[in-house]
């Protein structure tokens, strides 16, 4: 079969190797469509944090696929069923997967990191990891159920946007593109701020979506929000940047009694003052992956239609030549590239 492999730092290959045998308690399933995501192209590089992956690495943790054989012990599935993955695996016995917060076990592991991943065209995963894909939903959408149901965790659980409010979400890469689809579906009006690097596919992509853009290289967003907000500031501001300058940037334009929700792992330590924190009553929140009811509710939003997954996605890159995908990501060149193993 097919896989894509990390074999060091910035260089990936297609090869061709056996298609794995799944034992009796898990699922081999044939993958049909696989994304690229921000946390792919840190460990395509080899940044720092990710340095513990084993080299090499068949890499790929967003897909979905169609179930082609079912382990002896397993019941309740069949081949033909169409599945995704939820890729981070949680360890079931820590205080936090106790304490109903699975998505910051402290023993997780990492599909395509801990384990060879999805960029193949095969794969086996355990029962307990997989949900059911809706029939209508076609496999090419659901690939990125995995990105939006982190969108879902910002937005429905670690927010407290509501219809009507107006939300900046600070960064037009994948993650930050779903969170302003999934705040567009609620009914907020929503604007993704963005630099000079992503006005030629990234911000114009969100344009299409119908949601507002800024490039803040080239346009004022503090005379941006005073207009758009009357001089209050924005109710909710999103940071998805990963820069260590986001979470200052979002202060200056949460309005007072507004919250700040940061998503991006900011890429270096920053030094925020906390007095306009603090004096504005400004909540400052996290959202970290997801968990299984963010999964569910990521693939009824595209159950119902209400994120224009075709718009976001970008099929132009081959599976046999991955390092083009990694590359134009990594440059700003696309946003939400995948590899399609059954086209």
């Amino acid at each position: 079969m097919k896989s894509i492999v990390q074999t060091g730092t910035r260089t990936v290959e297609t090869q061709t190797r056996e298609i794995p045998s799944p034992n009796s308690d898990e699922l081999l399933v044939k993958v049909h469509t696989a994304g690229l995501c921000g946390s792919d192209a840190h460990a395509y590089k080899y940044d720092g944090g990710y340095e513990w992956i084993p080299i090499p690495r068949v890499m790929g943790h967003e897909y979905s696929g169609e179930i082609v054989e079912v382990g002896g012990n397993i019941e309740g599935f069949a081949e033909g069923d169409k599945i995704v993955e939820e890729p981070i695996h949680d360890c079931g016995d820590c205080f936090q997967c106790k304490n109903g917060q699975s998505n910051v076990c402290q023993n997780f592991s990492i599909t395509g990191m801990h384990r060879d991943g999805a960029y193949a065209e095969y794969v086996t995963v355990a029962p307990e990891h997989v949900h059911a894909v809706p029939e209508t939903v076609p496999l090419r959408h659901a690939a990125i159920t995995e990105p939006t149901s982190i969108a879902t965790r910002a937005v429905f659980d670690q927010s407290v946007a509501t219809p009507g409010d107006t939300i900046l979400v600070e960064g037009p890469g994948p993650i930050g593109v779903l969170i302003a689809a999934v705040a567009d579906s609620l009914g907020a009006n929503v604007v993704v701020s963005g630099l000079d690097h992503d006005a030629t596919y990234r911000l114009p992509l969100i344009e299409d979506l119908g949601i507002e853009t800024i490039n803040v290289q080239s346009d004022d967003l503090d005379a941006y929000t005073e207009s758009v907000t009357d001089g209050t500031g924005f109710d909710v501001v999103f940071d998805a940047t990963g820069h260590h300058a986001g979470i200052e940037t979002t202060i200056q334009h949460v309005r007072k009694g507004g919250q700040v929700v940061v998503v991006g792992i900011p890429n270096e330590t920053s030094e925020v003052s906390l007095t306009p924190v603090v004096r504005g009553e400004i909540e400052i929140n996290t959202s970290y992956g997801s968990t299984w009811t963010n999964f569910e509710q990521a693939l009824r939003l595209m159950e119902n239609g209400a994120i224009a997954v075709d718009q976001i996605l970008d099929p132009s890159y081959s599976v046999d030549n991955p390092s083009s995908a990694f590359e134009a990501f990594l440059d700003s060149e696309t946003c939400k590239p995948i590899f399609q193993f059954d086209s």
